[in-house]
């Protein structure tokens, strides 16, 4: 075997940088859950002393979690006066939840994918599954936190108004389903924006459903808002306007059967939003960063929990729009479209 020295060195070059990233996801939750990533956004610049007084933490464990976020480039340190800070685009990712790019929340992710491997491990040896409703619970709140990025900034002011007709029926009044709605956070961006329409999601999780009512409670919606445990085949028919899935048809044993299903609970004129994962149809097309994190999130989350479903078609988290639009065909639309798109999601509008 002949080795071609320059590649190697370039390939080991890449493995310390992903050894390095995989070990600082870890300090990213700690940065995160401790909240020093806001306190350094906010009173920076300053030294390891003044983040532990600011944050009731440790001097010593902060000094080297400074150290580390410094070397990765989260942070910024000043040799001269020994003070670290952050610029303004590493506090828009990791200290600013309402920013259209926080990613501090996938500390959480991260952490249930390992702490769930040997799940997963057995689960390659069987072939079986591992549902969502056996996994840690960090992966729950981190996916909600998580997507709740994307959601505030594209689902009321892009992604529906990009469908047909839509939000003139949600200022007017319509019935919205949100299947496999997890916490809620979806449900209740769309509730806020239109206080004239109702809105019921359901998830086959009843942790998140009781996550999710509490939280629509604190948030005064309990009146127009309503959720339940259903599964995507088994919730209410009830001719909605509108029946969403946000980043979750992919995770689903039998998404034909649950787009059927929907199929027959949509009102004769309404409208199926599918928010997926960006994706092209190729393999080839998705080996890219944006292609990396999804095949990851799909080898330990999203395949596992189609798996463990009643069919586990596992269309996993690159299905791609021809496969996406097969499986609308299937479940008895005859109307499919790329309505919008960013570069993590499609967003995809299927009608009777």
């Amino acid at each position: 075997m002949e080795i071609n020295e320059d590649r190697l060195n370039s390939f080991m070059c890449k493995m310390i940088g992903d050894i390095g990233a995989a070990m600082s996801a870890s300090l990213m939750l700690l940065g995160d859950k401790l909240g020093l990533y806001k306190a350094l956004a906010q009173d920076g610049p300053m030294d390891a002393a003044a983040l532990a007084a600011a944050t009731g933490t440790a001097e010593r464990y902060v000094r080297e979690w400074l150290a580390a976020q410094a070397a990765s480039g989260y942070v910024e340190y000043d040799s001269a006066s020994g003070q670290f800070s952050m610029l303004p685009e590493q506090i828009l990712a990791l200290a600013d939840e309402d920013s259209p790019i926080f990613l501090a929340a996938v500390g959480s992710l991260v952490s249930a994918t390992f702490l769930d491997e040997p799940k997963i491990a057995d689960a390659f040896k069987t072939g079986k599954g591992v549902g969502w409703n056996k996994r840690s619970e960090c992966l729950f709140c981190g996916t909600a936190r998580f997507f709740r990025t994307s959601y505030k900034h594209y689902l009321v002011h892009g992604w529906l108004p990009a469908l047909e007709g839509v939000v003139d029926k949600l200022e007017r009044g319509a019935k919205v389903a949100d299947v496999g709605c997890g916490h809620g956070v979806s449900t209740r961006l769309m509730a806020e924006a239109f206080p004239n329409s109702t809105f019921y999601g359901f998830d086959y999780h009843d942790g998140s459903i009781e996550a999710a009512r509490k939280a629509a409670t604190e948030a005064g919606l309990s009146d127009r808002v309503h959720f339940a445990t259903c599964s995507a085949k088994t919730f209410p028919a009830q001719a909605y306007d509108l029946v969403c899935f946000f980043d979750c048809l992919h995770d689903m044993g039998d998404p034909v059967g649950a787009l059927r299903h929907t199929r027959s609970a949509l009102a004769d004129d309404g409208t199926c939003l599918l928010i997926e994962p960006f994706a092209k149809d190729r393999l080839e097309d998705n080996l890219n960063p944006v292609g990396r994190v999804y095949y990851a999130a799909s080898t330990m989350v999203c395949t596992p929990a189609s798996l463990d479903q009643e069919v586990g078609l596992a269309l996993g988290a690159q299905a791609g729009e021809a496969r996406l639009r097969e499986v609308a065909r299937q479940g008895g639309f005859t109307r499919f479209r790329r309505a919008a798109e960013t570069p993590f999601n499609l967003i995809l509008e299927a009608r009777p």
